[in-house]
């Protein structure tokens, strides 16, 4: 038992090590390198066909780039999602729950709501359902409103797109430290709601252990499907229209003009009256305020809205402290829409605009904290 944790951290490095580098990071790669020479052939072809250039805009710098951007993540969640998977279907997943008891405990919680916040590193809004099996109340809420501290793979694009860019050399341990900073976050607030709005000690934990057995193709091929599914439909919902609807605020000013500056149009006009909130983290550029509201709908469209904004000049107006405070906020701040709308489900509306408000709480003073550390260095 001593050595379980250890144990499992070690597992998870390695799960993240193949994840990032050997396995997902090259197929990331390689499907970015194919979807730039598409953009490009679409480019080509529609300079030559002499396309309106509003048009060509929209396709190409909206929602080529946007949406393709996210879609060259698609390799690094599968992967993940491959070992993960792995992992549950061998029965080492319900041994987690059982280690992990002792140390639930202390912060007010029983080994199975491990069960759901595992979950949530994949999506919050099945994690949150699944915590109806709580037997206690108690339980239930606590489990639910830590449940999105966990990060779910919505947020890996956010992850790699910053770092590949700014901290390419360090991408396993800034991945391994930003998902270990959430749950050491969710730790530190279980402490205070123990204390407060959830005095009382856990039910006992009771659960019959599966034994070890060789993961089913079937089952491992069914989850990953689904997960690869999901993200593309995404993709080509969410994504896709709030790639269109931002590209054509930041085309057009108030009077519909086709603008040649974006700082002259619709969205940096509306985004820069909320920018500065963002400028003590180091974050106050109106573009970055935009990706992080389009990150309220999907957490993807971040890097969307990003690279319709920026395009491929990103790395050269944001310093890499500045795209760490950014890395810190996007991991704590308010769960996507979805997420919210099943928390307001099982919680009540109250609870749900509490779980909008203390996370962005929570993440402006950690990625404050981020940017004035970091300013020490």
């Amino acid at each position: 038992m001593d050595r379980a944790i250890p144990i499992f951290i070690l597992i998870m490095g390695v799960v993240f090590w193949l994840t990032f580098y050997l396995i997902g990071g090259t197929l990331q790669d390689a499907l970015e390198k194919g979807i730039n020479s598409l953009t490009t052939l679409v480019d080509t072809a529609m300079d030559q066909a002499n396309i309106n250039p509003i048009l060509h805009g929209l396709i190409v710098n909206g929602i080529m780039e946007g949406v393709g951007s996210v879609l060259s993540f698609l390799p690094v969640i599968i992967t993940l999602f491959f070992f993960l998977s792995l992992l549950e279907d061998s029965g080492y997943t319900a041994r987690v729950a059982f280690f992990m008891d002792k140390m639930l405990r202390r912060i007010g919680l029983s080994g199975r709501s491990i069960v759901p916040m595992l979950i949530g590193f994949g999506c919050t809004v099945p994690a949150v359902m699944s915590t109806r099996t709580l037997p206690s109340e108690r339980d239930r809420k606590l489990t639910i409103l830590l449940t999105p501290f966990m990060s779910c793979t919505a947020k890996l694009p956010i992850y790699a797109f910053f770092v590949d860019a700014f901290f390419s050399s360090h991408k396993a341990l800034i991945m391994i430290g930003l998902y270990l900073l959430g749950i050491i976050i969710a730790i530190a607030v279980a402490l205070l709601f123990k204390g407060t709005l959830f005095k009382g000690e856990a039910v006992p934990f009771v659960m019959e252990l599966p034994n070890y057995r060789m993961p089913g193709a079937k089952n491992v091929g069914h989850l990953l499907w689904e997960k690869a599914k999901d993200f593309i439909q995404r993709a080509f919902t969410i994504i896709l229209i709030a790639t269109i609807v931002i590209w054509l605020l930041k085309s057009f000013d108030f009077r519909f003009n086709l603008v040649s500056d974006q700082r002259d149009s619709i969205l940096a006009t509306i985004a820069g009256w909320i920018a500065p909130v963002m400028a003590p983290l180091g974050l106050g550029d109106w573009r970055i305020m935009t990706s992080l509201i389009s990150g309220f709908l999907a957490k993807e469209s971040v890097v969307s809205t990003l690279g319709v904004l920026y395009g491929d000049g990103l790395t050269t107006v944001m310093a890499p402290l500045a795209a760490a405070s950014l890395l810190v906020f996007s991991l704590l701040y308010t769960p996507c829409v979805a997420a919210i709308t099943s928390i307001r489900r099982e919680l009540g509306h109250k609870w749900a605009i509490g779980v909008v408000l203390w996370q962005c709480a929570i993440a402006w003073l950690a990625g404050l904290l981020t940017w004035l550390v970091g300013g020490l260095f």
